[in-house]
């Protein structure tokens, strides 16, 4: 600041104003009127309270005020610019540090003009101003912005800002190399339309700032998008929006990370969960949503609705002597005709097994239902050439109409498998239409129904066990699996009498046989071999479950920790009944729980996580499709890996070739079960069986048996 409008001899224009250098003493800071060396003319007491000097003092120093508070490390900066500012004769204004009385350092600014004397000398009349809060402020926000930025710049995460009509404002590395771009300069200039340019669903960005109006941000919000040579990824945004004080939007900024490959496996937990994985068809958790759509569409008084129950005729014996590959293609190549013949708004399920379900809409005269399934017969009958071997390949289909013969899925497949015996029954290839006169099918069953009540009192229901090995073929545990021979019907397959015993009550009393005849046997084998008893959903309803197992395991003497017991999928996916409580009773019984056949039900991931599991059983057609390179080879290595992952062993059943059990093992498997080791072993023969291994602990077998070998 100028003191004097006319340049004074130095020392003298402000000793006669004793007025002006009051209110000068009186200021905040320190005003100084000063050479660049030498004895300073006037210090304000000021200084006293910006630095601890008194102003006598600073007026005495002969190398100069400046030099006698400056810093070291600035003086250099500082001599500099008032040397400018002398040789301009102009002002000058900048920042340093001085070394304050106490030794501390503070930050200063320095603001002032050089003038000029007589003589053709300079003075600098200028005002020293505590900054050093403002400084240090400065400096803290720069210190966080260069951690933010190496955050922003060196995170592997994508991370951006974009303006709200779709340009970048910034990205980082991550998120260009994201969207397949080399350097975050190439994303902003090929991306100048976010919405247009980067999303693959129209709409998508209007949907993103609509939830952000909304709720201020947005939280996994799942896209796909385009990369730069036009493939596609899946990302989630997490982003937020930024407004200045006055709330105008600024800009959107967020993360956004890759889940391309959440996204396809989730997508093929999703296919599995509605499409059969052999034959690619719907299952039927997807054909009940079909029925429904249907039954919507359904006009009353125009057309019809029917469910097709179609069952091949002689598939069993082409899949006994060409083998399950065969058979498989078989279906493969049934499912495909008969597709081919029906329209394209019907609907081809495969059921399980050979049986097919088809759903057709038909909006003509109900003659015309009935040609549409001849066209099927004939479809399925044409001649087939498989493996070099040329087959006739029939089926019997029964018929029920929706509204008619029923108004739910369950009725219906329970009318058309009733129609579609009574075909069989007339000598197959055949077609029925259900009626309430079809009897022979339910009277079968009835009389089914009547002897499996007899059957356990009269001795005719048995147990027999197959072996679990490890990944040396060593054996582990048995798995109890029920067998019925009726000195009426003969040996019942578990397929037809399991149902049965199902739907009338019957599996609780069989299922109770079991587990005390498989806790009873299992205290004879040596080594602490386990043993694995199935259980019904029915069972969780009676709530005696809990007591039953611990009844069986007190009366036999078998330590818990050998009894596995084996549930599906259904039971843990039932809303209707407390399963994790019940599980978790028996969990403090200290059994084993495992999840059976796993992959071909819900196959949801949540109950693995809800529920206190122990053991997975990969399922038998997955294992029985496997080659390195197949895709049930990939599920296979994916419900292994995730078996793992959550701590489960992983069991894979229906084991029936070396080859087989060297795939399972190298995809991680811990356990194994299947012909391969042993078909199903009467009870008196476990003991034999286990008898080509050593008597003492699980040391390698000198020879293995000659299947392993």
């Amino acid at each position: 600041m100028n003191l004097n409008h006319s340049p004074p001899v130095a020392g003298q224009a402000l000793a006669g104003q004793p007025c002006f250098r009051t209110l000068l003493n009186r200021l905040d800071g320190l005003i100084y009127r000063a050479g660049l060396s030498g004895a300073a003319s006037f210090v304000s007491t000021g200084s006293v309270a910006l630095c601890g000097y008194h102003a006598g003092w600073l007026e005495r120093q002969e190398h100069g005020l400046h030099r006698a508070l400056v810093v070291e490390e600035d003086w250099p900066r500082v001599q500099r610019t008032l040397m400018r500012a002398r040789d301009e004769q102009g002002y000058y204004a900048l920042e340093y540090r001085l070394r304050c009385c106490d030794g501390r350092q503070k930050w200063v600014k320095d603001s002032g003009r050089a003038l000029p004397l007589g003589g053709g000398g300079v003075v600098f009349e200028g005002m020293l101003s505590d900054v050093h809060e403002q400084v240090q402020d400065r400096h803290r926000l720069a210190r966080a912005e260069a951690r933010y930025q190496g955050l922003f710049d060196n995170s592997v995460i994508g991370m951006f800002q974009s303006t709200p009509d779709g340009h970048y404002l910034a990205a980082n590395q991550a998120l260009a190399e994201m969207y397949g771009y080399d350097s975050t300069d190439a994303l902003m200039a090929g991306v100048q339309d976010i919405g247009n340019r980067l999303y693959v669903s129209p709409g998508r960005r209007d949907e993103f700032k609509q939830q952000i109006r909304e709720r201020g941000f947005v939280s996994d919000f799942e896209s796909e998008v385009y990369r730069q040579d036009g493939s596609t990824l899946w990302i989630a945004e997490t982003a937020h929006a930024v407004h200045d004080l006055d709330g105008e939007l600024l800009y959107y900024q967020g993360t956004v990370e890759d889940i391309t490959e959440r996204k396809r496996y989730q997508q093929r937990l999703e296919y599995q969960a509605n499409y059969d994985l052999l034959t690619g068809l719907p299952n039927r958790h997807l054909l009940e949503t079909r029925l429904a759509q249907s039954k919507a569409a359904l006009l009353p008084g125009r057309g019809q609705v029917a469910l097709a129950f179609v069952d091949l005729d002689n598939f069993k014996v082409i899949n006994d002597s060409l083998g399950h590959a065969a058979g498989d293609r078989l279906l493969i190549e049934i499912a495909r005709r008969l597709e081919a013949a029906l329209c394209p708004e019907d609907t081809v399920a495969r059921y399980g097994g050979d049986e097919f379900v088809l759903l057709l809409r038909h909006q003509g005269e109900p003659a015309g239902l009935h040609q549409a399934l001849e066209r099927v017969l004939a479809e399925v009958s044409a001649p087939l050439l498989l493996d070099g071997h040329e087959l006739l390949v029939t089926c019997s289909i029964g018929v029920a109409l929706l509204a008619v013969d029923g108004d739910n899925l369950e009725t219906l497949l329970q009318h058309a498998d009733a129609a579609m015996y009574s075909a069989k029954s007339r000598g197959r290839s055949g077609l029925c239409f259900y009626n309430r006169l079809l009897n022979s099918a339910a009277v079968e069953r009835l009389r089914l129904e009547a002897a499996l009540r007899r059957a356990l009192e009269r001795g005719e229901i048995d147990v027999h066990f197959q072996p679990k090995v490890d990944r040396a073929g060593r054996p582990l545990s048995f798995e109890a699996l029920v067998r019925w021979h009726s000195p009426e019907f003969g040996a019942i397959s578990p397929a037809v009498f399991i149902p049965i015993a199902e739907d009338t009550g019957q599996i609780e009393p069989i299922t109770e046989f079991v587990l005390a005849r498989a806790c009873r046997l299992a205290c004879t084998w040596p080594h602490e071999l386990a043993v694995a008893v199935n259980l019904s959903p029915r069972l969780f309803y009676s709530g005696e479950l809990c007591r039953r197992v611990e009844r069986a395991l007190a009366t036999s003497g078998l330590a818990p920790h050998r009894l596995e017991l084996e549930l599906t999928e259904g039971i843990l996916m039932e809303k209707n009944m407390k399963a994790v409580e019940q599980l978790q009773a028996l969990k403090a019984l200290g059994v084993r729980l495992a999840v059976d056949d796993f992959g071909t039900g819900y196959s949801s991931l949540a109950y693995l996580r809800r529920f206190p599991l122990d053991i997975l059983k990969v399922d038998k057609s997955f294992v029985g499709n496997s080659t390195p390179d197949s895709s049930d080879a990939i599920l296979v290595r994916a419900i292994t890996s995730l078996g793992r992952e959550l701590g489960l062993t992983v069991v894979a059943e229906g084991v029936e070739t070396r080859a087989q059990w060297d795939f399972l093992r190298q995809a991680g498997c811990d356990e194994f079960q299947g012909y391969l080791f042993a078909r199903p072993l009467p009870a008196e023969q476990t003991l034999e069986w286990l008898k080509q291994y050593p008597d003492s602990g699980y040391q390698a077998p000198h020879a293995l048996p000659r299947a392993l070998a």
